[in-house]
């Protein structure tokens, strides 16, 4: 990994290196943190960085936090105004994948509310392949973590100990990504991502009380079928044996962006390759992101002002 200069840690930018917590915090200790990842999109044309509907993250995020019972949320002000400060820092001229993790810090033990950390990184973030030729998924052994044993509607760091199992087992059997049922055998969803299928034209994704995170990514995928392509999407229990019989399957979440997937089970989905609706919600969605359409504008947050081009040049 190619560090990016600077990091955010409790008020500051500070160098990379220097973004540390203490070994014995309770975020080292018992996972107690919650997170966002949020995107940047850059644009080439207008010369700007655009952060992809921040203000829902934000408010995820400070859901999470309650959820958790921290003891204190930092203002969603102050944090956009913060990562826009380390965007510039960092001066980025491409797109970027953003992390914002609030953390118990000090050393106090496992139900200790705070104090609060607040930390933020961003990295560089590049297409990856599968987004571009389609993925290879598999049910996974391993169950999704129901909500009564842990709150899987938010972003909470611990949650994650349940999707990285799920990955490992998948990627060692030569899959791209792990497709994980509920504790009543339905679909909930993939590793950080949600899922979506199409059948008989109609677009289809398991409820939010199937297990799943409450995803800003699938609720975009939701209003954007609506509005560009007049399709609706069913939110119900999902059987596994329906992703095999779908025309098209694909799962999306911020890092994830909308990614096509081709096969379930070794089992070829539709003919094998994107289909023509996931295809289309790929163009749509990446067009509003980075404002080469200009619908939704309050979607977006542009990172530079035009004294940043002039001073770097870039215009």
């Amino acid at each position: 990994m190619l560090a990016p200069e600077f990091a955010y840690l409790n008020g500051r930018i500070i160098p990379w290196d220097d973004a540390k917590v203490h070994v014995f915090s309770p975020v080292a200790k018992y996972g107690i943190g919650v997170f966002e990842g949020i995107r940047g999109y850059w644009n080439e044309h207008v010369q700007q960085l655009y952060l992809f509907r921040v203000a829902e993250h934000l408010e995820r995020y400070a859901f999470s936090q309650k959820a958790m019972r921290f003891d204190r949320a930092v203002s969603s002000n102050a944090l956009i105004d913060s990562i826009i400060h380390l965007c510039r820092a960092n001066a980025f001229r491409t797109t970027v994948h953003i992390r914002l993790m609030a953390f118990i810090d000090g050393a106090g033990e496992l139900a200790a509310k705070g104090p609060v950390g607040t930390a933020i990184t961003a990295l560089p973030r590049k297409t990856t392949r599968q987004s571009i030729e389609g993925a290879a998924a598999h049910i996974s052994s391993w169950m999704r973590i129901p909500d009564n044993v842990m709150p899987a509607r938010i972003k909470c760091n611990a949650n994650y100990h349940n999707a990285r199992l799920a990955m490992m087992q998948a990627q060692l059997d030569g899959y791209d990504v792990a497709f994980l049922l509920n504790s009543r055998g339905k679909l909930a969803e993939a590793p950080a991502m949600c899922v979506f299928m199409v059948r008989d034209g109609q677009l289809i994704t398991p409820s939010g009380t199937n297990d799943i995170l409450e995803s800003i990514t699938r609720q975009t995928v939701i209003q954007l079928g609506r509005e560009y392509l007049g399709v609706d999407t069913i939110e119900r229990d999902v059987d596994r044996t329906e992703l095999i019989l779908a025309q098209e399957v694909f799962y999306c979440g911020t890092g994830a962006e909308i990614t096509p997937v081709t096969s379930v089970d070794r089992m070829v989905v539709g003919c094998g390759q994107p289909g023509p609706i996931t295809r289309q919600l790929i163009d749509i969605y990446r067009a509003i992101a980075t404002g080469n359409n200009t619908a939704h504008e309050r979607w977006r947050t542009p990172v530079f002002c035009n004294t940043d081009y002039a001073q770097d040049g870039s215009s």
